[in-house]
């Protein structure tokens, strides 16, 4: 029975700018997004065979509480009116998007303030395996867990050539313990979300602190007592960042407790009438994407 739970917000900005934007509706429209979503999830179905499956969305991609624990926290991806910066011809495709998942019976869940990676999160937690999370980010790799067989398909290269990311994925990758990768990212930092990690902390020393530590607390600890495997320059640049360290969990972990809607799950049956997803084919001009879902769902 695998879950299969899409970060839909990263599908769309993938399929955005990896279809060309001569694909239009009969009104001009462009419809780009919109196909290529269709035509990953599609792939995705028919490779990984889900029994469930959940489009997950942002009930706010900058949550009012993070920003207050962190003002800067994706600060680098708002415009000039203080929105999400967002391609102008992406926009209008959303609610089309929206509307052909709701007309297929996908269940597509949001929770309000929360982002969809604490979604994907909670039912990573709550739900049982086997959970496949699709995303072309990294953040997610914190949710991976050989033991209930919770594993992220990893987008950043493509469909075509995505990882399976397990532990021992992101152990030969990050050189790092697999169960690790949050701490990992604590003292790295995330520049995509803003978040700069303890200054003066690349890579290489955020995988070394993982390796010999499990907590920031536990690290800044061994900065304290002069742990043998950290140099005086890491130590200094640990207790210097003690401060940052105190809400880089909150800011890095994804929430996992969410109270999410009890809702079916189930992969969509084949509805009595179909007409009205035909109609929205022809609407929309979404052509052999309509048609690969279709198939993908085995209706």
């Amino acid at each position: 029975m695998t879950l299969m739970l899409l970060d839909s917000a990263s599908l769309w900005y993938r399929a955005y700018y990896g279809m060309p934007d001569t694909l239009v509706t009969p009104d001009g429209t462009p419809i780009n997004a919109v196909r290529g979503f269709l035509d990953m999830s599609a792939k995705l179905i028919a490779q990984y065979k889900p029994d469930r499956l959940v489009a997950c969305i942002e009930g706010d991609w900058r949550p009012t509480w993070r920003v207050a624990l962190f003002p800067e926290y994706k600060a680098n991806r708002i415009d000039a009116e203080g929105e999400e910066e967002e391609p102008d011809t992406l926009a209008p495709q959303i609610p089309i998007l929206l509307e052909v998942i709701d007309a297929f019976g996908i269940t597509v869940i949001g929770v309000d303030d929360y982002e969809a990676d604490d979604v994907m999160a909670s039912f990573a937690v709550q739900e049982r395996g086997p959970i496949r999370i699709v995303t072309g980010d990294r953040d997610l790799f914190q949710m991976v867990d050989d033991s209930r067989d919770v594993k992220v398909v990893y987008l950043a290269k493509g469909l075509s050539q995505h990882d399976l990311v397990n532990k021992k994925w992101i152990a030969d990758r990050y050189q790092i313990p697999g169960d690790r990768y949050d701490l990992f990212a604590m003292f790295r930092g995330d520049p995509s979300d803003g978040l700069p990690g303890v200054r003066g902390i690349g890579e290489k020393g955020a995988a070394l602190i993982a390796n010999n530590f499990d907590t920031p607390e536990s690290a800044l600890q061994g900065a304290h007592d002069s742990h043998p495997a950290l140099s005086a320059n890491l130590r200094k640049k640990i207790i210097e960042g003690s401060e940052y360290l105190s809400i880089a969990p909150t800011l890095v972990r994804c929430v996992r407790d969410l109270a999410l809607p009890q809702v079916s799950l189930h992969l969509p049956a084949r509805p009595p009438d179909i007409n009205p997803i035909y109609e929205l084919k022809e609407k929309y001009g979404l052509g052999a994407s309509i048609d690969r879902l279709i198939a993908a769902l085995q209706w």
